[in-house]
């Protein structure tokens, strides 16, 4: 039998990119699962052929919350604002999503009699580009967007909940991830997207490096957290462990497309961010250690292999 057969699970955000493929590992390992997304950037197709029970809800209204957190057993919190472009002109609601949005859910999670873990997802964008390398979990927090120091407080406001109430609580930084049903358009699908019309390719800063990380990696990991004791209380990052200049991540997807040589970059002024994260790069020991996870797909690049730390 399964380790998640008949549990009762929420996923906030359940019907965006990696909310949906944590409902669908869920589903696929036997829980029952119910899905909070108020969709406006979640979609319900990604949710189809799944036996999971939809709320359309918003974690900003305590009555949506109430209902979809009857009686469950554990909660997967995804629901957030995730796009950093977006949060240049709507700072507010950034916060009011990704930092209030995550104390509302945390809060009645904690006054229910039912949930027994709580799995906050938070992004390494919390600490700004690197300091040192590879990042672990004690890389100071110096983030470089509102969107990213919304996610830093929701991630200060989940562990000094978790210390006040002695709520389990796990705290999961994901690097970037990459993969199916995705609803922003991300630096991988936006190089495709660009190259499938033509041959140039249009971006802010294609010097920066990210790490990328399938999305059924990143998922395993996230659910891996509600189960293993030792992870209550901890903040874990998720990642490959290397690094990928963008303007690599460019031939690599032309060169997979069948594109020639001629592929241009063109910097786009209008693409750049006021105050970009230059490196991330993961140390996942720690959840190596507690959680026994690995990256187990590769995302391969073809100019050059991962520069040295």
């Amino acid at each position: 039998m399964s380790r998640f057969h008949g549990v009762r699970v929420l996923v906030t955000g359940g019907a965006g990119f990696i909310g949906s493929e944590v409902v669908r590992q869920l589903c696929n390992d036997g829980a029952h699962v119910t899905v909070l997304d108020n969709f406006t950037s979640g979609r319900i197709q990604y949710l189809q052929g799944l036996r999971a029970t939809v709320v359309k809800g918003d974690v900003c209204e305590k009555e949506s919350l109430s209902d979809a957190l009857r009686d469950q057993e554990i909660v997967f919190h995804l629901a957030a604002l995730p796009f950093i472009p977006d949060c240049y002109v709507n700072p507010n609601e950034f916060f009011k999503v990704n930092a209030v949005g995550t104390v509302n859910v945390m809060w009645e999670a904690i006054q229910s009699e039912s949930v027994e873990k709580f799995v906050h997802v938070s992004s390494s964008e919390v600490y700004g580009t690197a300091r040192y390398l590879p990042m672990d979990e004690s890389h100071p927090t110096l983030p470089h967007s509102t969107y990213a120091a919304s996610k830093l407080a929701a991630d200060r406001a989940v562990f000094t909940l978790h210390k006040e109430h002695g709520f389990p609580a796990v705290i999961i930084r994901p690097f970037n991830s990459y993969g199916p049903r995705v609803t922003q358009p991300y630096i991988v699908p936006e190089v495709i997207l660009q190259l499938l019309q033509g041959d140039q390719v249009y971006l802010g800063n294609a010097d920066s490096s990210r790490d990328f990380t399938y999305v059924s990696d990143t998922t395993q990991g996230i659910i891996a957290a509600s189960v293993v004791k030792e992870a209550v209380g901890e903040t874990i990052n998720l990642g490959s462990g290397k690094d990928v200049k963008i303007r690599d991540l460019v031939k690599l997807t032309a060169k997979l497309l069948g594109k020639d040589d001629n592929v241009r970059i063109c910097c786009d002024e209008s693409r750049l961010r006021p105050y970009d994260v230059d490196r991330l790069i993961c140390d996942y020991s720690k959840a190596n250690k507690i959680l026994g996870w690995q990256p187990s797909l590769s995302l391969i690049h073809i100019s050059e292999p991962t520069r040295p730390y």
